[in-house]
């Protein structure tokens, strides 16, 4: 088994990944609030 040497592994797949969650989430998050909005208004 080859000996795992701490910090060389390349994480720029994963920051990229991880990037795109947080842009996903961000834009979920701003659609929900506009739905709940929206639905207020037009119930209100």
């Amino acid at each position: 088994m080859a000996k795992h040497e701490h910090g060389s592994m390349d994480v720029k797949d994963h920051e990229k990944t991880f990037a795109g969650f947080v842009k996903f989430t961000t834009y979920s998050i701003i659609l929900i609030l506009i739905s709940l909005v929206i639905l207020a208004i037009v119930n209100g």
